[in-house]
Order: C-alpha cells, then structure tokens, then sequence
C-alpha cells in the first residue's frame, strides 16, 4: 500500500497519463496542459472542493469551470477517477459514470462523452461549456453572483442553505481575451469573495511565447480590479498550492486571483514542447520517456491503479456525499420551517415557475398611437418579476433606455454591499453580460439582460453558448430597426435579426405590438431549454383592436392570420414582424377599399412557425398564393423562404442614415403605399 504523500504522486500522474493517452490514441487534443496543471486540480478536487461525485447536481456544491478548454482532459480525468454519477435533464440519478474508461478511449470520437471541449449537458460534472476562451471565466462570474444573491434570498437564522464557491481554472489566453477583463473588472467591483480564478501562467501560447503579444502584469492588474492575488511558484508544489486555496478560504472581502507558475508540456522532466501544448499528441517515444520519469509501466496504456480511485473516494466522494447529504436533511427542516422559501428554492432548481406565475399581466386597450414596444415590454416584465422571485437581470447601462429596471418595492439593486437586490447593473460590458447571463442560469436563476439591438454582436458568442447549452437565459433587445431615428447607421441594426435567427436553438420573437408583446414573454417564461431574445421598437407602434383583428395568442405559433380577405380566399399575403406589422394592417385596409383580397400574417417568431405542423403552415401560407410581400426594416436575407422566389421583399439592402424616423421611412421606402403597391404588382404578376 502506498503512503500518503506517493498515493498523492500516483493519483496525479495518473491524471498525467491518461491524459497523454487518450490524446496520442485521438492523434489530436492538447496534452501539455492538462499534464502541468494535473496537481493543481488534484489538489483542489481532493483536499478542497465540495462536491458529491454521486450528485454533481445538488444545488450548493461548489462548481469548478475548466476555462482552458482544450485541456479537457484534466477535466476527464477527474469525472473517471471520482466517480461522477451521470444525471439526465429530468435530474433523474442514471448511476451510469458520467465518463467511462472506454469513453476516454474513444476521446474527440463521435458520441464520446469525451469531445475536445467540455460541453454542459452531454457530460455530467460540466458545470458550463467553454469553448472559445474568456467564456469559462467570465461565465464563473455569473455563478459566484447567483451563489450570492440566493445566499441572501434564502438562507435564515439556523438555515444555511447556500455558500458555495466557484473555481475556475484558466491560462494566458483566458487573460488576454476582452471578455475576462470585462468580466474580472464587474467581479471586483462586487467584491464577489466566493469566486477563485486559478491562472496557469505557463507564458505560452499556440503561435509560440506570449512574449510576442502580451507583456502585462497580470497581478498588478487583478490588484487595480479590487481582487486579492497570491502566487505558486510551482504547479508541483501541493503544499504552496494548499496554502493559496487556504487564502482564498480565509479572504471574506473581495474575489481571489491565484497565479500558478508551470511548464507546460513537458514529458521527460524539464522538456518543454510548445507544440504538444495546442494540439499535437506528444508521440509514443516522448510518451515513453514521460511514463518512465513516472515510474509507469511504458507500455502500458489508460491505466487506472485500484488505490487511485480508492483515494480519491476517501477523499472529495466521502466529503461530498457527506456535505450533500447534510444539505438535503437541512432542506426538509428547512421546508418545514419555511414552507414558501422552500418551494422556490424547489421550483427554481427545476425550472419550474411558481403557481399563477401569470395572474399579474396587463392587457392592453386598443389604441391608434400605441406604445413603444420597448414600453410595453417592462410593464410586463415588472409583473412576471413581482411573481417570480429569482427572476433577475439588467442591462448594459441602458436600462433607462431599455426599460428594464425592476421597480416595484423591494426589487433593490445587487451590489457589494447588498446580495439580495435584483437589478443588476453590467456596466458598458455586454460580451461579460452575456456570459454572466449563461453563469447565472446555470446556477437555476432566472437571468435577462438587455441592450440596443445593435449591440447584440458584442454579446453573440456568449448567445451561441446559451443556445448550445440550451440554457433559458433572456435577451432584451430594443431600438430594432432604423427607428432609432438621429442616432444614425452605427446604431441602427440591419444585420442582426438575421444573424440571431441564424442562430440555433436560439427562439427570437419579434411582436408587432402591446399584446404580442405580453404573449411573447408568456412564451419566454416556460421555456426551461432554450434561450430567447425579445426583440422590440423604440418607437411607439399602435396597439391594435383585437375585436377587429385575431388574438395575440397566434403569437405562440410564431405566425399567424391577422386579418383575412372576406371568405378567407386571398390573391396576396402581407407577411411582416414587429412594427411593420401595422404597415401591411394599413395595406390591407387600402387594398381592401379597392377590391383587392389580402391577408395579413404577422409573423414574430420565425422558428416558433417552422416547429408547426405542415398543415398547419400551409393554412396561414398557402403555397398556392404566389402574389406575396414581405415587410421589415432589417436585411432581406432568409425571408425568401416565406416570399418565395417570385415575391417583393421589402427591406434594408443597405446601412440606415441620419434623421428623424418619417424622414427615414419615406427614403428607405418603408410606407403604406409602397406595400400596396408592390402587393399590386404582385396581383398583376400572378394574374
């Protein structure tokens, strides 16, 4: 049997060499760093971090981000050697191991639950997706709010219900992206004392030494941000590692950046390799080496001594179990004692909404001049809030203009100095925003976050991620179109519905008015795996007479008839979203005035539509209706689908200008006649 200090030795070169062999046996991945960093994670996962192998689900574990990715298989390594139970999306328990020995075997093969980045959802104990880097660490930021926030909600005198910490674990690339910056700079701000970064500063990078492009102090600048920072000198040394996590601990007033000096890729001692570190096995001589520097059987492969295993069940599995199951004893006194708290904290971890989550909606009085959508949007919002208590979010600084504050009493506002508010304020970051949001979500808050619409391509690689997650995170967007008016081209979108429809799994709704506004965040609310973005007008749009015109609940089948030609017979459709919906309902009435049958078909959510029935999109579609116009103040592009090849569309084939909004709708063509008379052409050309 092994004493204490050389079982720590094997288990970490186990680690070492399971990494080398699944990715020489995958002729691809990236074996320098997970080989470096094997007693840093070793260290924190055994002494340390607090979670059951056989629950990775329980709702106060601590969380571990892997923000470098490409080194999966640190991440692998652990979930086989700990014993990690797989959990469905129902949280059912399967007792299946999340990652057999076979599945590391057949690493960055199809169906492995082993691909060459952690993907949430496919493999349990992946606390997020962590592709491109910054995302990991900037996603941990939202997890250490959520744990702060739900700390402040729920925990009473005698309940301490959440306290968990977040670590995530990233390298010189995670530094240098924008995001991490933005998001480190948020979390010291927030003094969010439960968020650990652990920085692998190996100062390479894949084009070679990051001398070449990056020089900063990383210390003095996490200093300047408001965190604490401590130093490994190095990444071998478990106790210096165990004294840095012990600060981390002990720190109760801001986050905690540790360096951790390392040489990456190393096989023999002492070798460095750049090369084997991004992407390139490190070859079966130079594993050799490595193996024989360990004291490993060469050749022997995927290795897994019994008292490995064994170690780490006595270790992080009898520590996690036992914390976990004093938490769920915990719960059902809690519930006891708190019974409202109790189902929220219940309902909350399974996405679930709270019972009449929906008595408070307004309604909405027909009205010619309208409201902006943007208006409509936070009286309804405010209403969900009031009745959903972990429904929170903010904005971008734009909240005023966005019109996403929480008002009513008690709402308050997240900051150092008070967890439980609900407003959060991002400040100019919206790429952190966005993966803040994912962080959030993953922790079973319910986040929005908002901007300009235009500006949803500074968030749309943390938007890709909630879709790939199949996260419910809410994206508010207003200022849709060149209806933004004098703020000129650069804030006016023309691109970016059609980059966001692009996206999927991603359920964008634009409603063309008060009430399909109401119906669309109906819509968002139940949604429990998928992400949406609300798009909405700055400017007023008319609220219309639904004793006239057919119910917004046709909203939630992402299109539907408006208003129909007598007999429900048309010569031509009127397609459109959002405020060009009262475009073609103006149309319509001018076309109907000279004997012309139109329908008109609002069209919100073009993925909703498409999830719908064949029969029941050839009833708001029929395909043997060619005379069509489409309508939107955006690009043309994907609507060609819905006009067909021989119909108009009209849209934006360039940038918008500079001026006041009917200035603007008249040079770009956006006005009743012109529908009426591309709808006549239409007519005349199928005729």
């Amino acid at each position: 049997m092994a004493d204490g200090k050389s079982l720590e030795q094997l288990s970490i070169n186990t680690i070492r060499t399971l990494s080398m062999d699944a990715v020489q046996q995958a002729n691809s991945g990236h074996p320098g760093t997970a080989m470096a960093m094997a007693p840093v994670v070793y260290c924190l996962w055994q002494r340390f971090l607090r979670f059951d192998p056989g629950d990775p689900i329980w709702p106060n574990r601590d969380r571990f981000v892997l923000s470098i990715g490409h080194a999966s298989m640190l991440l692998y390594s652990l979930l086989h050697l700990t014993g990690v139970k797989a959990v469905n999306a129902k949280y059912e328990n399967l007792g299946a191991p999340s990652v057999s020995l076979d599945d590391i075997r057949r690493f960055r093969q199809l169906d492995s639950k082993c691909p060459g980045h952690p993907e949430y959802r496919w493999t349990s104990g992946v606390e997020t997706t962590t592709g491109p880097l910054g995302q990991g660490v900037a996603t941990s930021v939202g997890m250490a709010i959520a744990g702060q926030w739900m700390a402040a909600h729920f925990n009473r005198p005698g309940f301490e219900m959440f306290n968990y910490r977040v670590f995530a674990l990233c390298g010189d690339g995670d530094m240098m992206e924008g995001v991490s910056a933005e998001a480190a700079s948020l979390a010291g701000h927030l003094r969010l004392s439960n968020l650990c970064w652990i920085y692998d500063n190996n100062k390479i990078t894949i084009e070679g030494h990051t001398e070449w492009a990056f020089s900063e102090d990383v210390a003095t600048r996490f200093m300047s941000y408001g965190w604490n920072v401590t130093r490994v000198g190095d990444a071998n040394d478990l106790e210096m590692l165990d004294r840095a996590l012990r600060t981390f601990e002990a720190t109760r007033d801001r986050p905690t950046l540790i360096i951790v000096d390392s040489h990456i890729a190393y096989g023999a001692p002492n070798r460095q390799d750049t090369s084997a570190a991004h992407g390139e096995p490190l070859g079966e001589a130079e594993i050799r080496l490595a193996k024989r520097s360990y004291g490993w059987p060469e050749g022997v492969q995927f290795r897994v001594p019994a008292e490995v295993v064994e170690h780490f069940a006595q270790g992080v599995g009898r520590r996690g179990k036992g914390l976990r199951d004093e938490w769920f004893a915990r719960y059902e006194s809690y519930r006891g004692a708190h019974p409202e708290l109790g189902d929220e904290l219940l309902r909350m971890q399974r996405r679930d909404l709270p019972a009449d989550w929906d008595r408070n909606l307004p309604s909405f009085p027909p009205d010619p001049k309208g409201l902006a959508g943007r208006d409509a949007s936070g009286k309804v919002l405010n209403a969900l809030a009031r009745g959903t208590a972990w429904l929170m979010g903010g904005s971008a600084d734009l909240a005023p203009s966005t019109k996403t504050r929480l008002t009513f009493e008690g709402a308050g506002d997240f900051a150092a100095a008070d967890r439980a508010g609900r407003n959060l304020h991002f400040g100019i970051r919206e790429h952190a925003m966005g993966a803040i949001l994912n962080g959030l979500s993953l922790s079973k808050v319910r986040p929005f976050g908002s901007g300009f619409l235009i500006f949803s391509d500074y968030s749309r690689p943390a938007i890709r991620l909630s879709a790939l997650m199949e996260i419910p995170v809410i994206y508010i967007f207003t200022h849709d179109s060149i209806g933004v008016g004098e703020d000129g081209p650069t804030h006016q979108p023309i691109e970016q519905l059609a980059s966001l429809r692009a996206i999927p799994g991603l359920v964008t709704l634009r409603p063309a008015d008060a009430n399909e506004i109401v119906e669309a965040w109906k819509i968002v609310m139940e949604l429990q795996h998928e992400p949406a973005a609300l798009v909405l007008s700055r400017q007023a749009v008319p609220t219309l007479d639904r004793s006239r015109y057919a119910s917004a609940a046709g909203v939630r089948r992402g299109a539907y008839v408006l208003v129909d030609a007598e007999g429900g017979e048309p010569e031509v459709l009127l397609l459109a979203s959002g405020s060009e919906v009262d475009l073609c309902v103006k149309a319509f009435e001018i076309l109907s005035a000279r004997g012309v049958k139109a329908r008109v078909v609002s069209m919100p959510s073009w993925e909703m539509f498409e999830r719908q029935d064949a029969g029941y999109r050839e009833s708001v579609l029929p395909s043997a209706v060619k005379a069509r116009v489409a309508v939107e103040q955006a690009a043309t592009f994907g609507w060609e689908r819905y006009a067909g090849l021989t119909g108009t569309i009209l849209g934006m084939s360039t940038f918008g200008a500079s001026a006041p909004l009917k200035e603007l709708q008249k040079k770009f063509g956006f006005t009743a006649d012109r529908v009426v008379a591309a709808a006549l052409d239409q007519v005349r050309s199928a005729g």
